[in-house]
């Protein structure tokens, strides 16, 4: 018996099963005939399943130092059964783990949850996207979600448009939306659009405002960038960031940019703490700003890729930063930080990095906790990409970057 007792408590003990197990389920269903589903005994939750993965090997492990008896109570067998269970569908869960979660701890930002929705082909979201959600979460006390575009075998796929976890929003305070010309399965857009549709605060950077491409005649073909009916025109870009794509302003890849403050907008609490003339490789955008619109910087196409590269006189600063509201289907209004900008190099520049934490804060409802001082370093070592099409790292899964001090990005994967 204390042979049987001690099994029992390596195994419960090892899984802290404690918090995820129905007992009165487990309870009854011990005395069934039947073998009863994982669902009927366990509430999983996504962010447990890394935790629990551990855990599970951990147990593998301690039986075989920890022999169970032949005979032992039905109660014991069935938490065999849902362990060996659990070998196989926590693998297959892990294997594919988007999204990713960075708990916050302390900061003004706890109790708040933050989802960042990043699947763009060109300027690095994948990894823009976890590095402002590792400082929100380590220095700010948010809790963050990424969720990652991703290919039929849970690699990050620049551009993906399959999305896993965006149910998520469910619970989101703010969504941040970095993404391009998405065609998603319509249960997944269903959580955005809910998100929408219930007016929560959005923060959309660089590319979307074309984050959809959505055919006609599907459900969401109305947040296509071009969507032409005139209850929702031109989109999700143009409905709720204001602007829809128009074009490039300047060279990209051949035009740096220099984010010059309107002198009007100095003293915008959103600009707390942030330094004239941050620079971002990412070429301008043609930014049409409308009478609903507090534009707090411009873009200056610089000729050359270098902070003292001389602006290009040929063309006069655009739009690059703006604060809005839209009005949801609910009725209500909720507040909207857009910037043209955003690519994986360009929050290298502190300013630049500075005012979009800042603008995710107001866009939140939080600009009293906007300090000129907070912390905004990085987490683990962060070297980003040359942001290009076709030149994400290749080889990587949102599991890879779920440690908040991993690098960003891991080194390229052999054979992938």
């Amino acid at each position: 018996m204390d042979h049987q007792k001690a099994a029992t408590q390596r195994i419960v003990g090892i899984l802290k099963l404690r918090d995820l197990i129905d007992w009165e389920s487990f309870r009854s269903l011990s005395l069934s005939k039947h073998s009863p589903t994982i669902s009927q005994i366990f509430s999983i939750q996504t962010d447990q399943l890394k935790k629990m993965h551990i855990l599970w090997n951990d147990w593998q492990q301690s039986t075989r130092i920890v022999q169970l008896p032949n005979k032992i109570p039905a109660t014991l067998k069935l938490m065999k059964f849902i362990l060996i269970a659990l070998s196989s569908l926590l693998s297959f869960s892990i294997a594919l783990a988007n999204p990713v979660v960075y708990e916050g701890s302390s900061g003004p930002g706890k109790g708040k949850h933050i989802v960042f929705v990043a699947s763009d082909h060109e300027y690095r979201t994948e990894e823009t996207c976890p590095a402002l959600a590792r400082i929100l979460a380590e220095h700010h006390g948010f809790k963050t979600t990424v969720c990652f575009g991703v290919d039929e075998k849970g690699f990050i796929k620049a551009g993906a448009s399959n999305i896993d976890g965006l149910e998520a929003l469910k619970t989101a305070d703010l969504m941040v939306i970095f993404a391009r010309f998405l065609d998603l399965p319509d249960d997944q857009m269903k959580h955005i659009a809910d998100y929408v549709d219930r007016g929560g605060p959005v923060v959309g950077l660089r590319t979307s405002s074309h984050a959809f491409k959505i055919p006609a005649g599907k459900k969401y073909s109305h947040y296509s960038f071009q969507y032409k009916g005139k209850e929702f025109e031109k989109g999700f870009g143009h409905q709720v960031l204001g602007n829809t794509w128009v074009g490039h302003y300047g060279r990209n890849h051949k035009q740096a940019t220099r984010i010059q403050i309107l002198p009007a907008q100095k003293s915008n609490v959103i600009l707390t703490g942030v330094a004239d003339n941050a620079l971002t490789m990412a070429g301008a955008y043609v930014g049409i700003p409308d009478d609903t619109f507090t534009v707090l910087t411009e873009s200056q196409p610089l000729n050359g890729m270098t902070k003292d590269s001389p602006a290009d006189e040929t063309k006069k600063p655009s739009p690059s930063t703006w604060t809005r509201e839209y009005k949801s289907k609910s009725g209500k209004k909720a507040r909207v930080f857009h910037s043209t900008q955003g690519a994986s190099q360009d929050i290298l520049d502190p300013n630049y990095r500075r005012l979009i934490l800042n603008g995710i804060y107001w866009a939140a409802g939080m600009e009293k906790d906007i300090k000129a001082d907070s912390k905004i370093d990085f987490m683990g070592d962060y070297k980003p990409s040359s942001f290009s099409f076709g030149g994400e790292v290749k080889g990587v899964k949102p599991s890879d970057l779920a440690d908040i001090k991993s690098p960003i990005m891991p080194k390229k994967k052999a054979g992938k």
